[in-house]
C-alpha cells in the first residue's frame, strides 16, 4: 500500500463570505468562471464533470466542455445513444462538477436536463471545424467497436463523401441544457475550515443561499 497521508496542500488564497457574494447564483457563477478563463494556468475553465445514475445504481462521471450558460442553465452537448445520453433520458438528471486546483475553487451543480432545440444543435454541430462534424458521425458512442482501424477507416469514408458537401448533424447528437436547482460554491481556506456556500431554487424563482460546515 502507498502511503499518502502526507500529501497535503495549505488553501489560502481566497475566501467567500456572505457580504460579498451574488444573489444569484449564475452571477456567481459568471464571476468564477470568469477568474479561471483569465487564468494562465487554467487551460480549459469550461471543463466539467458530469455524472449520471446507471441502472445498476452507481454514478458513472465523465468530462465534457460546457459550451453556453445563460440565467436558465448550462449547455453541452453529447450523442443521445451514449450512455450518459440514455442515463439523462431515464432521470433527465445529471449533476456537474468544475474544479480550478489553482484557484482553489470547485462549483457543484444538481440540475433537470431537457433537449435544447434542434436549431441551436444544428448551429453549433455547424460552427465546428468539419474534423470534428465527422467524428461525431464516425462514432457509436460507447458502444464496442473490433479496433481503432474500425474508426479510421469510416472516418476515410466519411471524409470522401463529404469532401465537397456539408455534414448533416446526426439526429442523435445535439445538445442538452441543465437547468440548477442547487448550486454549492466551495472556496478552500486554511485548516481545512473551508467556505462552503449553497443556493437551493425555491418555488421555482427563488434562491435561498445557506453556509455548510466544511
Amino acid at each position: 500500500m502507498e502511503n499518502l497521508h502526507d500529501k497535503r496542500k495549505v488553501y489560502e488564497r481566497s475566501q467567500l463570505i456572505e457580504s460579498e457574494i451574488k444573489q444569484n447564483p449564475i452571477e456567481q457563477f459568471r464571476d468564477w468562471f470568469l477568474d479561471a478563463s483569465e487564468n494562465p494556468v487554467i487551460s480549459e475553465a469550461n471543463a466539467m464533470a458530469v455524472s449520471t445514475l446507471e441502472d445498476d445504481g452507481c454514478p458513472r462521471t465523465r468530462m465534457v466542455l460546457l459550451k453556453a450558460y445563460t440565467y436558465e442553465g448550462f449547455i453541452f452537448y453529447t450523442n443521445y445513444d451514449s450512455r450518459k445520453g440514455k442515463a439523462i433520458e431515464k432521470t433527465h438528471k445529471a449533476c456537474l462538477h468544475f474544479f480550478w486546483p489553482n484557484l482553489e475553487r470547485q462549483i457543484i451543480i444538481k440540475a433537470n436536463l431537457e433537449r435544447i432545440a434542434e436549431n441551436l444543435s444544428d448551429g453549433y454541430f455547424h460552427s465546428r471545424p468539419k474534423g470534428s462534424q465527422l467524428g461525431a458521425v464516425v462514432s457509436p458512442q460507447s458502444c464496442e467497436i473490433p479496433d481503432r482501424e474500425f474508426l479510421e477507416q469510416k472516418l476515410k469514408d466519411l471524409e470522401e463523401k463529404y469532401e465537397n458537401t456539408e455534414v448533416p448533424r446526426p439526429e442523435n447528437w445535439g445538445g442538452y441544457i441543465a437547468k440548477p436547482y442547487e448550486i454549492e460554491f466551495w472556496q478552500g481556506r486554511p485548516n481545512r475550515l473551508h467556505d462552503r456556500i449553497i443556493y437551493k431554487l425555491e418555488n421555482g424563482i427563488d434562491w435561498k443561499i445557506s453556509r455548510l460546515a466544511p
